[in-house]
């Protein structure tokens, strides 16, 4: 279920055996072995990538319900052993620098902690903190912070995504209002609204529903969708982002719950923060 929903997510197979830190091979098998399980393609394969079949949209609901579910019990059976773990979530690109040089200094200075990694989708910018299912949270702000303890570690400047053939994308630097007659992506029903108005520059919007990174990329170059990311990100050759100068910036946060007491989460924060300083 994890290597479908990974694939279905990048709708690629290589990204997605890169975002699993495996080979494409044993990726491919087992999608294959998936789809003969089920009995009926869950990919539309091109040379280009895949798309979701009808049959895998209806799988990847309830693959991500089952997932959720599997790492509740996992987290509620490791406390009860009292196993000396964390677990973070982490929101967008885990290639950052600024999560490399905090997961190096983490495993240098708590060689003997189980650290576990959830990645999610765009749906929750807490990542899952409110479920119970991750410890720690390394993701974007603004969302809403009831009950929760935000510490900001840098600040990026966001840009518009466009196609390369957009005239605008021959731009230097754009205004939120030279866009207000373009569709944009959306996150869907139920998507914490502050982060939804963000993402949207402040105003309602109509465009496709997307959960992923992939899917907004996606959705710009297939349907001229536009949409909002942070500037320094690396992007395919057909895609373009020009700087907003009307935008305020993204904020990169560590939240936990508030009150939480646990001397690796207070130690996380302070090596996130050292991390993220340079």
């Amino acid at each position: 279920m994890r290597y479908f929903v990974a694939v279905a997510e990048e709708l690629h197979f290589g990204r997605a055996a890169t975002r699993l830190h495996m080979s494409q091979p044993p990726l491919s098998r087992a999608i294959k072995q998936l789809e003969a399980d089920v009995g009926a393609l869950l990919f539309a394969r091109s040379p280009t990538g895949v798309t979701l079949t009808s049959v895998g949209t209806v799988l990847l609901d309830e693959a991500r319900a089952l997932l959720d579910h599997a790492d509740r019990v996992r987290v509620r059976v490791s406390a009860a052993a009292g196993v000396a773990a964390i677990t973070v979530g982490i929101l967008g690109d885990g290639t950052d620098p600024g999560v490399s040089r905090l997961a190096a200094a983490y495993r240098r200075i708590h060689p003997g902690i189980d650290i576990r990694i959830r990645d999610t989708d765009l749906t929750d910018p807490t990542c899952g903190l409110r479920a119970g299912l991750v410890d720690i949270a390394l993701t974007r702000a603004p969302f809403d912070e009831t009950a929760l303890t935000v510490r900001g570690l840098r600040t990026d400047p966001v840009g518009v995504v466009l196609r390369a053939d957009d005239p605008l994308a021959r731009r230097d630097r754009l205004r939120l209002a030279e866009l207000s007659d373009r569709r944009w992506f959306q996150f869907p029903q139920g998507t914490d609204p502050i982060w939804q108005s963000y993402w949207n520059g402040g105003r309602p919007r109509e465009g496709p529903v997307v959960r992923a990174v992939q899917e907004c990329l996606q959705a710009v170059l297939w349907n001229g969708t536009v949409g909002l990311a942070p500037l320094g990100h690396d992007l395919p050759a057909e895609l373009a982002v020009v700087p907003l100068i009307d935008m305020a910036p993204s904020r990169v946060v560590a939240v936990w719950n508030e009150g939480d007491t646990n001397p690796l989460i207070r130690s996380f924060v302070e090596i996130a923060t050292a991390a993220y300083r340079h």
